[in-house]
């Protein structure tokens, strides 16, 4: 079984979950064994949640380290074969990503059918209006945006998880006959996740290690139980990592961290 390297130290310095708000602006709570939720604080005025793009694909802890955010996650799909994003990454209003300059899954003729699917799967939006107030949400690739609102930032993987899971809808599972025949990203397995939610203009980052692996429909109802209004999952499996200075997560089997193309960081 795959194993996770986790390293917890100076639990009670810095941003501990038992230091108060004022000191820190998100906090690790641990839920049951092997599972973390990270809360972001989004009412301190310095908090910048963004992504992160990589021309060569690195490590999350590579990120970590050159960049010395709070904390960096992993997050959208890429393909690892020619290093090109699946996922729409948007960055200070522009698309810094785009699957559809991806060869490999444009030029797929088994994938052309479901592309729709593919290219319109759930996204993680940081929406600014005129008064620089931001709003978060989590919405299909081609849905509008609420009125007076443009996305800032945004990174897009899937499937939504809530308010209802969309595996069929995203092409994470595919029917025929009423029978499930094909599955993406493992999607009815247990593995390691990464998934992030929102609940009144708060975020949520729940990370499933591989000491407590999870299908889908398991994260969904995780985040459920959570009482979120939204959720959705990011790239998962070997994928799921996070680095902070309270905790380091990976999922690669032999504990060799998977080099990554995008990322979202706490600054």
């Amino acid at each position: 079984m795959r194993r996770i390297l986790v390293f917890l130290f100076f639990i009670f310095l810095f941003c501990s979950p038992i230091v108060a708000y004022a000191s820190c602006p998100y906090k690790i709570v641990q839920e049951p064994k092997g599972v973390y939720v990270i809360e972001v604080i989004s009412s301190k005025s310095r908090v910048k949640l963004q992504p992160v793009i990589v021309s060569n694909l690195e490590t999350n802890f590579d990120v970590y380290k050159r960049l010395h955010p709070r904390f960096v996650v992993n997050a959208g799909f890429f393909d690892p074969k020619n290093q090109k994003t699946v996922s729409y990454i948007t960055i200070d209003g522009k698309i810094v990503l785009d699957p559809k300059q991806n060869e490999n899954l444009m030029n797929n003729a088994a994938l052309k059918p479901y592309l729709p699917k593919i290219l319109n799967r759930s996204e993680f939006r940081i929406l600014e209006n005129e008064k620089g107030k931001i709003l978060y949400d989590i919405a299909s690739h081609n849905d509008a945006v609420p009125e007076g609102y443009k996305i800032k930032h945004s990174i897009q993987a899937g499937p939504m998880l809530l308010p209802n899971l969309k595996l069929e809808e995203e092409f994470f599972i595919l029917k025929r006959n009423g029978k499930i025949i094909s599955e993406s990203a493992s999607s009815l397995h247990k593995y390691a996740r990464t998934a992030i939610g929102i609940k009144n203009n708060r975020v949520f980052i729940i990370i499933a290690t591989n000491d407590a692996p999870m299908t889908l429909e398991e994260l969904a109802n995780f985040a459920r139980n959570m009482e979120l209004e939204k959720a959705m999952a990011f790239d998962g499996g070997g994928s799921t990592s996070f680095d902070s200075q309270e905790l380091h997560i990976i999922s690669e089997k032999d504990n060799q961290a998977r080099k990554l193309k995008s990322f979202l960081m706490l600054k």
